[in-house]
C-alpha cells in the first residue's frame, strides 16, 4: 500500500505521535500534514458556516441510507458542527471522534511545524472499530 512503511518510524523528536509510532510495532501510515492542514481548515470553516445556512440538512450517510447500517463515520458532520458551536455533549453523542477531528484540525492549523507524521495502522484500525461500535450501539444494532 503506498505511504505505508514497516517498522517503527516517528513523526518527529519529542512528538506524541512519534512516541506512539515508536512504541507500537507494525506498519505505519506516513501522512503528509500539509494536505491535511488545508482539509482541517476547510472542515472548521464549513463546521462554523453550515449551521448559519437556512434549511441546513447535513450530509446523509450513504451506507446507512442504502442499507440501514451505520458506518464508522456516521454522525461526524453533526459532531463537528456541535463541537464548533460549543455543544460538547451533543458532539460526543453523535460521534466522539468528531471532537477528536476538531481538535486535530485546530492543532494542524495552529501548529504548522510538522510536515509529515507516521501513524501506526493499529491505531487507525482500533479507532475505526471503536467508532463503528459506538455507531452500531447508538442506532441500536448491538
Amino acid at each position: 500500500m503506498p505511504g505505508v512503511e514497516a517498522g517503527p518510524t516517528h513523526g518527529g523528536p519529542g512528538s506524541l505521535v512519534g512516541a506512539l509510532a515508536a512504541a507500537l510495532p507494525g506498519p505505519t501510515w506516513e501522512v503528509d500534514v500539509g494536505a491535511l492542514r488545508w482539509l482541517g481548515a476547510a472542515m472548521i470553516g464549513l463546521g462554523v458556516g453550515l449551521p448559519m445556512l437556512p434549511h441546513n440538512p447535513g450530509l446523509p450517510c450513504p451506507l446507512r441510507a442504502l442499507t440501514g447500517v451505520p458506518c464508522p463515520a456516521c454522525g461526524m458532520t453533526t459532531a463537528v458542527k456541535a463541537a464548533l458551536a460549543g455543544h460538547v455533549h451533543t458532539s460526543v453523542a453523535a460521534n466522539p471522534f468528531g471532537l477528536v477531528a476538531v481538535l486535530v484540525a485546530v492543532v494542524l492549523v495552529v501548529r504548522p511545524r510538522p510536515r509529515q507524521v507516521s501513524i501506526p495502522l493499529v491505531v487507525l484500525l482500533v479507532g475505526a472499530l471503536a467508532s463503528w461500535a459506538w455507531e452500531l450501539h447508538r442506532f441500536r444494532w448491538v
